[in-house]
């Protein structure tokens, strides 16, 4: 497999314009190659389900430990799409819960 086509949502876009400099490539570099193999379990990303009080089944995440953040995501298997939903710092579950609201927002 050639790898998942990868899109933002506009505020993950945004997301990722306010990263520090240092650290935007070391993200855009996980993202990449987390789109060669994106699925759960032979995949890189970690499946999420519920997490405090959050439903984010279906969605998976990326974790880079050094940097403190988490990038979540969607996969659409029909279109072999991975929609970038969020990267942010993972304080609390506020991550998780602004997550939550972007899937609603856009259906995914």
């Amino acid at each position: 497999m050639s790898g998942w086509e990868i899109k933002y949502l506009p505020e993950a876009r945004k997301d990722l314009a306010e990263l520090n400099q240092s650290v935007r490539p070391e993200v855009l570099k996980a993202i990449r190659k987390v789109a060669q193999n994106p699925g759960y379990p032979d995949g890189y990303g970690k499946p999420l389900g519920h997490i405090g009080g959050t439903d984010l089944s279906g969605l998976f995440k990326i974790k880079l430990k050094k940097a403190g953040l988490r990038v979540v995501y969607g996969l659409s298997f029909k279109d072999d799409l991975m929609t970038i939903i969020i990267i942010s710092v993972r304080a609390d579950n506020a991550v998780y819960e602004t997550a939550e609201k972007r899937r609603k927002k856009y259906g995914l």
